[in-house]
């Protein structure tokens, strides 16, 4: 079983980036996936969930609006586009999966990527 993140990296505050998270291992149609992040000194967030049907998405209160997440099962892969991007937005991103439900408690969940840095700056 394995996630990897991809597409991080540094953006101008207001620029976009998309992170994608590979999957592979295991069947993604049974798998809610969230996005994580953690930034320096700070507790990891819930960021955003899609259900795995992928008609369900949450979002946190700091990213909706902004960040829109989405998922492509025939290619094992889920996405995250963030939009406006801030400097409070600068964290280390990871995806997981979760069998059944989204969850904003990451300890719910059963598989974690590496996670990719996300920094903005100008």
């Amino acid at each position: 079983v394995q996630l990897v993140e991809s597409g991080g990296g540094l953006v101008q505050p207001g620029g976009s980036l998309r992170l994608s998270c590979a999957a592979s291992g295991f069947t993604l149609d049974y798998h809610a996936f969230g996005w994580f992040r953690q930034a320096p000194g700070k507790e990891r967030e819930a960021v955003s969930c899609i259900s795995t049907d992928g008609i369900s998405t949450t979002y946190a209160k700091s990213v909706k609006g902004r960040f829109i997440t989405s998922r492509d099962n025939a290619k094992s892969a889920v996405y995250l586009q963030m939009n406006s991007l801030k400097s409070e937005d600068t964290a280390v991103y990871y995806c997981a999966a979760v069998i059944a439900g989204c969850s904003d408690y990451g300890d719910l969940y059963d598989y974690w990527g590496q996670g990719t840095q996300v920094t903005v700056s100008s």
